[in-house]
């Protein structure tokens, strides 16, 4: 696996007339139309393909095309989805598996960033800690499962130390990214005005990284759902993970696929929050 290579391509500007890419030559309120028209547009061909899986998912099993005892359709799950929640089992398994998710993810966001920064700025550091981290950023963490537990045993300790593994890598290596890709003019003209190393970190180099930081802040909160779901079926008692494996074991397919629609459902809501959080932080770059 190499290192994590991001392209951040700027939208662009309006088109020429307006300042917001309206027609020119059109009344504010028809240029106002035009741009809500556009914005509904976009959600209209977003939501498109979702709603058609979703009516295929209805469908298929209804109709015969995959055996219903396999595949539930969706208003069976849904059914079952409320009767959880309103049972408050759902609550509880969701609640384990936050707990856990969030703190190996802060855990590896608190280690990674001061890391990357480090291994950017200082060739020594680098030399020192790429060869052991190339090592282990070539081992996936599912394949190391057996020895987190082995050493942590089969509590909540192996299971965020795991999370923290998996959401360390991509955290680390966008940051190292990002902060190498600082454009040399701007530390140059903050060496000039004689800031020091630290001032010129917390003032340029890392504001400039920030937006690829970012970028490997929201695939961790990916690798952060995907590993624990995996953890959660070695062990636990509670949780998403189990909640799936164990309504397979029972054959209880409904409550199986409620558990994998709430995991998908975290999962986007996450990463939409996430990008909310981005967009306050990064407010400068509007």
């Amino acid at each position: 696996m190499s290192e994590t290579t991001i392209a951040v391509i700027d939208q662009p500007a309006g088109r020429a007339g307006t300042p917001d890419g309206g027609a020119p030559g059109l009344p504010a309120r028809a240029r106002a139309s035009l741009r809500v028209a556009r914005l509904l547009g976009s959600g209209v061909r977003r939501i498109v393909a979702i709603a058609a899986f979703l009516a295929l998912w209805q469908v298929a099993p209804t109709v015969g095309w995959v055996d219903r005892a396999f595949l539930s359709p969706l208003s069976e799950v849904l059914d079952t989805w409320w009767g959880l929640a309103v049972d408050g089992d759902l609550w509880t398994n969701i609640w384990a598996s936050l707990h856990r998710s969030l703190a190996g993810f802060a855990i590896a966001i608190s280690i990674a960033v001061p890391l990357g920064l480090l291994i950017a700025w200082y060739r020594a550091v680098a030399g020192v800690l790429s060869p052991l981290l190339a090592i282990f950023l070539n081992t996936a963490a599912v394949a190391l499962l057996p020895v987190f537990t082995l050493i942590l045993g089969i509590g909540d300790t192996s299971k965020i130390a795991i999370i923290a593994y998996a959401c360390f890598w991509p955290v680390l290596y966008n940051t190292i990214s990002g902060a190498r890709d600082v454009d040399p003019l701007l530390i140059k003209s903050a060496r000039s005005l004689g800031l020091p190393h630290i001032k010129l970190f917390a003032k340029v180099i890392v504001p400039a990284a920030l937006p690829t930081i970012f970028t490997g802040i929201r695939l961790a909160g990916a690798a952060s759902m995907l590993v624990l779901i995996t953890t959660e079926y070695v062990g636990a008692k509670a949780g998403l993970g189990y909640m799936i494996i164990s309504a397979q074991f029972n054959f209880q397919i409904p409550e199986m696929y409620a558990g994998i629609l709430t995991v998908s459902i975290i999962g986007v809501a996450f990463n939409y929050l996430l990008l909310f959080i981005e967009s306050k932080v990064l407010r400068w770059r509007a």
